[in-house]
């Protein structure tokens, strides 16, 4: 079944290859969407495709992402589908 989710990655996930790690593993799993920078510091994915790989990018933020990222926190908001994007880019 298809979902969208919307991620807000708390912690140190800026300037440490975060986005750019999120959009290969978005596409890894075939997802669609978006990952950009948050004037406050956090992250935000926007991220749509079938529910167990929206689990398994969680659980990747979840992890810690890459190597220099330290996740603190995850909020995460099941949205309803849109089907809006054609494929994952970095914003």
């Amino acid at each position: 079944m298809k979902r969208r989710v919307d991620l807000k990655i708390h912690g140190r996930v800026q300037g440490v290859f975060f986005r750019d790690s999120s959009q290969r593993k978005a596409k890894e799993l075939n997802l669609s969407g978006f990952v950009k920078n948050e004037p406050d510091g956090t992250v935000q994915i926007i991220a749509e495709g079938e529910e167990k790989n929206l689990e398994e990018l969680i659980e990747w933020c979840r992890a810690g992402g890459t190597e220099y990222a330290r996740v603190d926190q995850v909020e995460i908001k099941w949205l309803e589908l849109s089907d809006q994007f054609d494929n994952f880019i970095v914003k």
